[in-house]
């Protein structure tokens, strides 16, 4: 929804791929107003925003302040609350639903079906995911983003990890990989509704998971 939004208003929206954490989130951001470029006021993590660069908290405390913030200046001028805001952004730039489904596979034989998951997958790369096209793959264990139009390949610029990233049409996307504390294969997914109907998305979300967990479940 932040590229949705930005191209409405106009606004360059700089985004980049790094590890998780307030310290490269913050440096990235120190960086960029160390080279006189536009400074994000919006950067983020998975549970957490910074606004500038004078907080490390992962308390939510300064999301929690802007939130305040935005509240108080949409009711005065406005007469509008925040759920009201939200209702406008999804009407006006789309309706996004993200989910997680983990697959538990225990011990030994467990852990070498999880490593064979993904073996697969990076050996039989899906061009479609049920209904929806694969534009892009992100390799991280080889540090690789391959464009599956035109075959150009470039750098994650990451770390390299046992991750993979799937972008595909209609602004849905998969990533995939194994729980670092646990027997689990995790599969990470999002897809978008072009109206603001809870069954729509719902219906979308649904028949994602139907058609490629049928995928999944023949390499179990």
């Amino acid at each position: 929804m932040a590229d949705a939004i930005a191209k409405a208003y106009g606004i360059r929206l700089i985004r980049y791929h790094i590890e998780a954490g307030f310290k490269y989130i913050g440096q990235k951001i120190l960086n960029l107003r160390r080279r006189a470029r536009a400074i994000p006021v919006w950067p983020g993590g998975e549970l957490w925003r910074l606004i500038g660069t004078h907080a490390r908290d992962k308390d939510a405390i300064v999301a929690t302040m802007a939130l305040a913030e935005a509240a108080a200046l949409l009711q005065r001028p406005k007469g509008m609350t925040l759920w009201d805001a939200m209702l406008f952004s999804m009407r006006n730039h789309g309706y996004y639903k993200d989910a997680i489904k983990s697959i538990e596979l225990k011990g030994m034989e467990g852990l070498a079906k999880i490593k064979e998951i993904l073996e697969t997958l990076r050996q039989e790369s899906p061009k479609k995911i049920g209904s929806w096209t694969v534009q892009a793959v992100r390799e991280y264990r080889e540090d690789t983003v391959t464009d599956l139009a035109t075959g150009a390949v470039h750098p994650t610029g990451l770390p390299t990890s046992n991750v993979l990233y799937y972008e595909l049409d209609q602004d849905a996307w998969l990533c995939v990989r194994p729980s670092g504390t646990e027997p689990k294969v995790k599969f990470y997914y999002g897809v978008k509704g072009a109206l603001l109907w809870q069954r729509q998305i719902n219906y979308l979300k649904r028949k994602w998971e139907k058609q490629y967990f049928a995928m999944i479940n023949k390499m179990l």
